[in-house]
């Protein structure tokens, strides 16, 4: 696995594991919403500065992004769909 597709695999599944939308990150890494999907679908490559605020932002080491997964590590889930709540 490309150590881009690696940190991708991991910022999605952290991020769906805490419940944050791709939006709240992107406040909290005081990044566009866009280039958080971007990345997360492996389309940026991202600085080392870009992956420290993301790191900080989900409260993870900076190594948690950049670890390797399992082989038998499932797909990481996507959130429900939708940017608004629901009534």
């Amino acid at each position: 696995m490309r150590a881009n597709d690696v940190f991708a695999w991991n910022l999605r599944r952290i991020r769906v594991d805490q419940g944050t939308s791709q939006e709240n990150l992107a406040i909290d890494a005081a990044l566009d919403r866009t280039y958080v999907s971007r990345l997360e679908r492996g389309l940026e490559n991202p600085t080392l500065n870009t992956v420290e605020r993301l790191a900080n932002a989900l409260n993870v080491e900076l190594t948690t992004l950049l670890t390797p997964p399992p082989p038998s590590t499932p797909r990481p889930r996507g959130l429900s769909g939708g940017r608004k709540a629901r009534m």
